[in-house]
């Protein structure tokens, strides 16, 4: 077993770069399989999550080419890609679900089994089994798999989401890009990673208007081709970096990233007391969709921002909100900074209801948490103090290893394999930022069976 020590306190200065995002890296390389041939995926960040969908992607027959310190990925699509994405690769990753809408537009055809992944809660596949249903597709679910056919393939529809589901969103778009007609797609996600496969798609050959709105208008086409595309910047591995200033009272550079992605982000740092600024290569008069199709066309090291963090942050209220509100994937640090700030903070967690589980894990540290419902009352203490932590989800882990900085003594982080999932070279890059961390391996722990 693999964990990571850290010593604490220690301040973090100094400047990084982010690769490519993992929500959306996974979700283009499903989009491949809409178009036998070649595509080529650059900005690749060098993370779990990726080795395990070119797993995926091979079990479906194509062939993978992933070179992980360039970045790159090439994936060979054959002709006649394998419709099944068995349990044994789809549980480790609730991504996989994202070969669902390609396989079932262009194979008309796939069955999925039924995704895991994080345990921050559940996460239904009724809007994507819906939508599919309105197109034309036979759905249902049958012994742990998703199965969805269309014999005679896909067909427009007007498909209205109750809630702008990412997933959902994504699947339903690249399923409509190969449907015979029109599909418009009310209450769409509007998300950058969204903005990211739907320029990707169009440069495949797709036809969708809408991109960046709640509304996406898919004109179906007959055939697409393989492409070469780079990935948006990873905001919330951006977003984890300024907050791990803010905490920690440091001094953070972030490049690659449009600044624009993290709107209510920025908003909060600043009413924790934080110093945040834009680089000057990143202008925000563009416009989102401006501005990830420019850095798509010629790179993004001169986007980014720069944190600085208070000697001691003020208590924050928060709610989490699909974009462009504060994201789900931050609400981690959110409590980390309330549980150090000066006063009494509120986190109101309005998507996944089981993301509370780290916070008995923060406790630990001296944390002074109380829940009720879907919100988290954080009373600010002076200093934590270090302890034995487990990570149950990748940003809750990384948000324990930040709060392990801000605290006294030596914290042990176990559960690293899912801060592996969503951080490329975590230990690496905090290392660089002058944080005392390492990642050391552990026995086993105690096996209780073992006394039956």
């Amino acid at each position: 077993m693999e964990i990571f020590c850290v010593n604490g306190p220690h301040q973090l200065r100094g400047e990084l770069t982010v690769r490519g995002a993992k929500n959306s890296v996974l979700k283009l390389m499903a989009a491949t399989l809409l178009a036998p041939g070649r595509s080529v995926i650059s900005n690749v960040p060098r993370i779990l999550d990726v080795s395990i969908m070119s797993e995926l992607l091979r079990r479906l027959g194509c062939g993978i080419d992933y070179d992980p310190e360039a970045g790159t990925i090439s994936i060979d699509v054959p002709e006649e890609p394998g419709i099944q994405a068995d349990y044994e690769l789809v549980r480790a990753m609730r991504a996989s679900i994202c070969v669902l809408g390609p396989l079932t537009g262009r194979m008309r055809a796939a069955h999925v089994a039924l995704p895991g992944g994080d345990a921050i809660g559940s996460r239904g596949l009724d809007m994507h089994q819906a939508g599919l249903e309105a197109m034309g597709a036979q759905a249902h679910l049958d012994h742990g798999y998703f199965i969805a056919e269309a014999p005679a393939g896909l067909h427009g529809a007007e498909i209205h989401l109750p809630f702008p589901s990412v997933g959902a969103t994504e699947n339903l778009v690249m399923a409509a890009t190969l449907a015979t007609g029109t599909t418009t797609i009310d209450n769409a996600a509007k998300e950058p990673e969204i903005i990211d496969i739907c320029l990707m798609l169009q440069a495949m050959g797709a036809k969708i208007s809408g991109i960046g709105t709640k509304t996406l208008t898919v004109e179906g086409v007959e055939r697409l081709h393989p492409v070469e595309h780079r990935v948006v910047g990873d905001r919330i591995v951006a977003g984890s970096w300024a907050f791990a200033a803010a905490i920690t009272g440091g001094d953070i550079t972030v490049r690659g990233i449009d600044p624009q992605a993290l709107p209510h982000v920025f908003k909060h740092l600043r009413d924790a007391g934080a110093e945040v600024s834009a680089l000057p290569g990143s202008s925000g008069s563009r416009g989102l969709l401006a501005g990830i199709a420019a850095a798509n066309s010629t790179g993004a090291h001169d986007m980014g921002f720069r944190v600085i963090g208070p000697q001691r942050p003020h208590s924050i209220r928060v709610a989490t909100l699909p974009f462009p509100g504060f994201p789900t994937d931050l609400q981690p640090f959110v409590v980390a900074l309330n549980a150090i700030a000066d006063g009494v903070g509120l986190l109101t967690e309005n998507l996944f209801e089981a993301r509370w589980r780290f916070v008995h894990e923060l406790a630990r540290l001296g944390a002074d948490v109380t829940i009720d419902g879907n919100h988290a009352l954080v009373s600010g203490v002076e200093k934590l103090s270090g302890a034995e932590v487990e990570a149950s989800d990748i940003r809750a882990g990384a948000a324990l290893v930040i709060a392990g900085l801000a605290a006294e003594g030596c914290t042990e982080v176990s559960g690293v394999e899912h801060i592996d999932r969503g951080y490329e070279g975590f230990v690496e890059q905090l290392q660089a930022l002058g944080a005392d961390v390492t990642r050391v391996k552990k026995p086993e722990p105690f096996d209780i069976e073992s006394l039956a």
